[in-house]
């Protein structure tokens, strides 16, 4: 036999591998199909030809998720958002794969991080990132965060019954997601959840005759009361006050209120009055930021700037993320002559309170600090 005979008798035996272009066709013509074990087949031999291709893999991980298969779904997405980090639909799918498999914190910072860069383009993913968002914000007792997350399905006109609920667990201070609720706290909750989509929908007589229901069916459950105060404190602070107070009566000890109260005493700049309730609040939970911000305040007013820095440095170190507690320290620096660490604590304030603007997460619109130096209660910072 000729080496040319030779040649092609072995070209013929053993024919050339499948190509990247041929392979990847097949793959879309299998998805099309609805032929998806294939599809997903093809995707993992075009893959291998070719490791970069992130259409690809954005198509075997939807597959994959569409299947149920999670953590097949996680891994896809995890080898897409390493190779893109901007690419904000697969953070997203990757932080619902998370939420899935249960791993709620790391579900919850790629959510986290799906929306801050951006979900318009895809739709589809706005409302589900959204929702999982926010009740995982729930779940990890970032109730007025989840709040201000779910007001947005109220500016869509969007009230299913999940978005309800989802509702009336932040209002409520539940630390459950839905599918943990008990079944005895389920009325109470889409009360509450009604209530608050109304309130979140600026339709103020519905939400209050919703509140004035829910109080009246539910007045010794904790938080409803804390739920209408909160409600009230804009139009009508004493009446709030009166139901912060009554909330007391049914939790006693409820740290919030104790706050709520202590920051309209501060806004009036009542000093002597927000005092108790601040060293309180600061007593029951040394580890809450809030505490340390009001008595920190406080003191600073009353002319104890030494005191005033000590609580407000403890609270920076304890949520170094807020911009209010930033702004306090600020002042507090100033008060006492430390000129570089006020600018230095300044700084850091107008940083932290850009990054809420952009997340739109506080509970209350981030406009910045007016003029008169005067602050709003301090928002929990999301996790990092």
């Amino acid at each position: 036999m000729t080496p040319l005979a030779l040649l092609l008798t072995l070209a013929t035996a053993f024919p050339a591998a499948p190509s990247f272009t041929s392979v990847s066709r097949e793959a879309a013509a299998a998805r099309d199909a609805g032929r998806l074990e294939d599809a997903i087949r093809l995707y993992r031999e075009a893959l291998r030809l070719r490791p970069v291709w992130n259409e690809g893999r954005w198509y075997l991980g939807t597959i994959l998720y569409d299947l149920d298969r999670y953590e097949e779904a996680e891994a896809a997405f995890r080898r897409l958002v390493s190779a893109d980090r901007n690419n904000a639909a697969g953070w997203a799918l990757k932080g619902l794969c998370e939420f899935q498999l249960r791993n709620y914190e790391r579900s919850l910072v790629d959510l986290q991080r799906a929306r801050t860069l951006g979900l318009a383009v895809h739709p589809e993913l706005v409302s589900v990132s959204r929702y999982h968002t926010a009740i995982l914000f729930t779940r990890f007792e970032q109730f007025e965060i989840a709040y201000e997350t779910l007001k947005e399905f109220a500016a869509d006109g969007n009230d299913s019954p999940n978005v309800i609920e989802a509702i009336g667990l932040s209002l409520l201070r539940l630390p459950f997601l839905p599918a943990e609720l008990p079944p005895e706290k389920r009325e109470m909750v889409l009360m509450a959840g009604r209530a608050g989509y109304q309130a979140a929908a600026r339709k103020p007589d519905a939400a209050r005759q919703a509140l004035t229901e829910l109080v009246d069916r539910f007045p010794e459950a904790p938080n409803v009361h804390y739920a209408y105060g909160n409600f009230l404190l804009r139009e009508n602070p004493d009446a709030a006050i009166e139901q912060f107070r009554r909330e007391l009566v049914v939790s006693p000890g409820h740290v919030q209120a104790l706050l709520q109260i202590a920051f309209e005493y501060i806004k009036r700049g009542d000093y002597a009055s927000a005092r108790p309730l601040a060293e309180q609040a600061a007593t029951l939970a040394p580890a809450q930021f809030a505490a340390r911000n009001a008595l920190g305040r406080v003191l600073l007013e009353i002319g104890d700037t030494a005191g005033a820095i000590t609580q407000l440095e403890a609270g920076v170190k304890l949520a170094p993320d807020s911009p209010e507690m930033r702004f306090a320290l600020a002042r507090a620096y100033s008060r006492a002559g430390r000129t570089r660490d006020a600018d230095r604590e300044r700084a850091a304030f107008l940083r932290l309170d850009k990054e809420y603007k952009l997340l739109k997460s506080g509970p209350q619109s981030v406009g910045g600090i007016d003029k008169a130096d005067k602050e709003p209660p301090p928002r929990e910072p999301p996790p990092r």
